[in-house]
């Protein structure tokens, strides 16, 4: 009889727990506060289960919208989606936090993390630089609607990597035209990287690149304006070493640098760098 009692207790008990399970199931954070669910994401991030945290913060925006724990479940949502490399999504929150409190202490941030969810996709092997381009957009809008705040320096840097990193993919398919013989391709591309990026690092490599290209199609005269521009902006620089030996090698006199050449440079900068063909 006794044995016969605890089975029955058993079940019963096995019963109560099922049924306090699928009620929990059913129900989710209907029942917490918005901090219960704020520091339940809390504790998942702090075990390192950053995409459970990312949509548990989200819970927080669901159930109370436009709470102060919404608020700050938002922010913290694009940023562990961020963490997770779970980019789209981490964009996505920043963007409605963005939408939603435009005027908040924290909308620097969120913009940064919008920024940040291109910054990080930067791709190295293909060809289509789309996020480099929106990366760029992006760290731009932190650096000109927060300049003041913490991550305008930040993002300043990243704007000059991810303005560089186009100017090298420039350049490596430019290399790619000059190396095959298709020196008018080949032209086209370094000029475009003098015409854009002509403060990144890839500057010197393109006004070489340019020489070399000149020389090749017999034409000097272009050859040396690149070579003389070349030599009075970087002077101490290895290409300008490589150009000097393009010359030399063909018997071509070494273009003189001096005060005379800067009537030149002005004038190539005014054509190149600023578009003024006139």
């Amino acid at each position: 009889m006794l044995r016969i009692h605890c089975r029955y207790l058993m079940a019963l008990l096995a019963g109560l727990f099922l049924v306090a399970c699928s009620g929990d199931d059913n129900e989710g954070y209907e029942s917490w506060t918005p901090e219960q669910i704020y520091r339940e994401a809390e504790s998942q991030a702090e075990s390192g289960e950053y995409a459970d945290a990312a949509e548990t913060f989200e819970e927080i925006e669901r159930l109370y919208p436009y709470s102060e724990w919404a608020r700050r479940g938002t922010i913290m949502a694009a940023y562990y989606y961020g963490r997770d490399e779970n980019f789209e999504e981490s964009r996505s929150a920043g963007r409605r936090f963005l939408a939603s409190y435009p005027g908040d202490e924290n909308a620097a941030y969120a913009q940064y993390l919008v920024a940040m969810s291109y910054y990080e996709q930067l791709d190295d092997r293909g060809r289509d630089q789309q996020n480099t381009e929106k990366a760029i957009e992006e760290l731009q809008a932190v650096t000109t609607s927060y300049p003041d705040s913490d991550y305008a320096k930040s993002a300043e840097l990243k704007f000059d990597l991810a303005v560089n990193h186009l100017a090298s993919k420039e350049m490596e398919v430019g290399r790619y035209y000059l190396k095959r013989g298709n020196y008018a391709a080949a032209i086209r591309r370094f000029q475009f990287v003098i015409d854009n990026y002509e403060t990144t690092q890839q500057t010197p490599e393109a006004l070489h690149r340019l020489v070399e290209a000149y020389l090749l199609l017999g034409l000097v005269d272009e050859a040396r304006e690149m070579a003389v521009v070349l030599g009075y902006n970087f002077q101490g620089s290895e290409w300008y070493a490589d150009t000097h030996r393009l010359f030399t090698s063909r018997g071509l006199d070494v273009p003189a640098i001096g005060r005379d050449d800067e009537g030149l440079v002005r004038k190539f900068y005014r054509r190149t760098i600023k578009g003024e063909w006139l």
